[in-house]
């Protein structure tokens, strides 16, 4: 696949790296903390941010970086029209639970969408990159290759939810009436990356998300053919105050259809 961005396999790299440190406190009896939100934090979190974080700042100094950690304590640049979204290890529920689905997320927005993403699920070992201009790829035990939205099958639409966050009362009304063949929960911005895969086709998602939560997915799917929209079709775009998203659709080749 050709590589028309300066910055992908660096990020791609960058993501590797923290992957190992991930999953190193990932084999030991780490403790858990409550943010101010009453989200969970590990060690795990602030220390694959730092470590990403100096790696974006020698490879980019002119460009601010957005991390999940630096927010809550405080740290948030001025934006300009390029910026680094950062969440070191997005799923930390889902690795207090051992149960792999976590993340390590990188995304690049320029104009206010997400023109360049990794997602790395070391756990799992996964990881998907993409952006404009460079099509979208996962990355294996089988090696690299490229991958692209599905259309929906004939049985009907995989529909993926969270598995830790959501309302399953604002899911069920969504989908009715939808031709549905099954509804699977994952945690993380694995989702997104499911659908870029072609491994699913709709998720719809009602609660609370950050920015950095899902850039990076988001930059992978639309690179492999697919969108996210807001509940009244337009496009999600990032760089909003308190960098909070409103309520969403992601999808594959269904597109604007989905809402």
């Amino acid at each position: 696949m050709p590589d028309h961005h300066p910055f992908l396999d660096a990020i791609c790299d960058l993501a590797q790296q923290a992957g190992r440190l991930v999953m190193d406190i990932y084999a030991t009896e780490f403790s858990v903390r409550g943010k101010v939100d009453a989200s969970p934090v590990t060690e795990a979190d602030e220390r694959a941010e730092a470590l990403i974080v100096a790696g974006l700042a020698a490879l980019a100094p002119d460009i601010p970086i957005v991390a999940e950690e630096g927010v809550a304590a405080g740290r948030v640049p001025a934006l300009g029209e390029r910026f680094w979204l950062v969440d070191p290890l997005d799923g930390t529920r889902e690795f207090v639970k051992r149960n792999g689905e976590f993340t390590i997320n990188i995304a690049l927005v320029e104009g206010r969408e997400p023109v360049l993403g990794v997602v790395h699920a070391p756990a799992l070992l996964r990881l998907f990159g993409g952006g404009v201009g460079a099509g979208a790829f996962v990355e294996d035990e089988n090696g690299r290759r490229v991958i692209r939205c599905r259309a929906v099958p004939e049985q009907g639409a995989t529909v993926l939810a969270s598995r830790s966050h959501g309302d399953a009362d604002a899911l069920e009304t969504f989908l009715a009436g939808r031709h549905v063949a099954e509804v699977k929960y994952t945690g993380s911005s694995l989702k997104l990356c499911l659908l870029a895969a072609g491994e699913a086709d709709l998720y719809p998602r009602f609660g609370r998300t950050m920015e950095w939560d899902i850039a990076a997915g988001h930059a992978v799917l639309a690179a492999a053919g697919g969108s996210v929209i807001d509940l009244e079709g337009r496009p999600l775009v990032y760089g909003k105050a308190g960098f909070e998203n409103p309520h969403f659709v992601a999808s594959g080749r269904s597109g604007r259809q989905a809402v």
